[in-house]
C-alpha cells in the first residue's frame, strides 16, 4: 500500500514545518542532551526569553516538546517518540527511493550491454 500523501498527515506537516526554523532545530538539539528551562535554552542565543518561549510553544503545539511543573520551574523535555515518528516517515521515503533505484538498476542490467 503506498504511503498516505503528506496532506493526510497533518501532524507530520506541523512537526516538519516547526523544524524548518534553525532556532527550533537548535532547541531540539539542546533538548536531546537533557531537559532545560526556557532560561537555560535561551543562553546561547542572542534572542529574548519571549522569543525562545515562542519557539518552545511552536515545538510544544506540534508535539515535539512537553513542559512540566517542577516547583517554580517549567523544564522542557524532548519527546523522543514524536521524533521517532518523523524518522520513520523519512526512512519510509528512503526505502521507496532505494527500491526504485534497485528496479532501475535491474532494468538497465536486463537491457544488455550499452550500444
Amino acid at each position: 500500500m503506498p504511503p498516505a500523501p503528506a496532506s493526510a498527515q497533518p501532524d507530520l506537516d506541523a512537526a516538519f514545518a516547526a523544524l524548518a526554523d534553525p532556532v527550533r532545530r537548535a532547541l531540539v538539539g539542546r533538548l536531546a542532551r537533557g531537559d532545560a528551562t526556557v532560561t537555560e535554552l535561551a543562553e546561547p542565543f542572542a534572542l529574548t526569553q519571549q522569543a525562545i518561549s515562542h519557539h518552545v510553544g511552536v515545538l510544544r503545539r506540534c508535539g515535539l516538546v512537553e513542559q512540566r511543573r517542577d516547583g517554580t520551574r517549567r523544564p522542557c523535555r524532548l519527546r523522543a517518540d514524536r521524533l521517532a515518528q518523523l524518522s520513520d516517515w523519512i526512512e519510509d521515503q528512503r526505502r521507496v527511493w532505494a527500491d526504485r533505484l534497485d528496479a532501475l538498476e535491474r532494468h538497465l542490467a536486463d537491457d544488455g550491454p550499452a550500444r
